[in-house]
């Protein structure tokens, strides 16, 4: 069974369902459902160490959230995973490096948490700022 919603869309959405609709030959409300589908899907949980460590960020001041936001990954640690990326990419990495690679992954999947919540923080206590705002302050 299925509910009815009644739902009124910009312009410019209604413009690209309908171009989508007739390219594909579909009904605009199977275009868009189809779309609707695709954000279903809930997001992981996360691990509980990161869990936590998003969470203690509410209790920092807003000098060190912008640290957080503006804290970069080590360029000597960039381009080693760069190098290991295009090593994958070729495939000659090794097992050993594999490994390194991953763990590097994940440091930089962390820290792009960190940064990301840091800012949404940063966004609710009224802080307005623009994408270059995050650099760090040498740059």
């Amino acid at each position: 069974m299925a509910d009815t919603i009644v739902l009124t869309v910009p312009e410019d959405i209604s413009a690209r369902a309908r171009a989508i609709a007739e390219t594909t030959a579909q009904p605009v409300e199977q275009v868009l459902l189809d779309h609707l589908k695709t954000l279903s899907a809930p997001l992981p949980a996360l691990l509980p160490d990161e869990q936590a460590e998003l969470d203690a960020l509410h209790h920092l001041s807003d000098d060190a959230l912008w640290t957080i936001a503006r804290e970069q990954m080590p360029e000597d640690v960039q381009a080693r995973a760069h190098a290991l990326m295009d090593k994958n990419t070729r495939g000659t990495i090794g097992d050993d490096e594999r490994v390194e690679l991953d763990g590097l992954v994940e440091r930089a999947d962390r820290l792009m948490l960190r940064k990301a919540e840091a800012a949404a923080l940063l966004r609710e206590r009224g802080y307005v700022f623009r994408q270059k705002d995050f650099k760090p302050p040498h740059e």
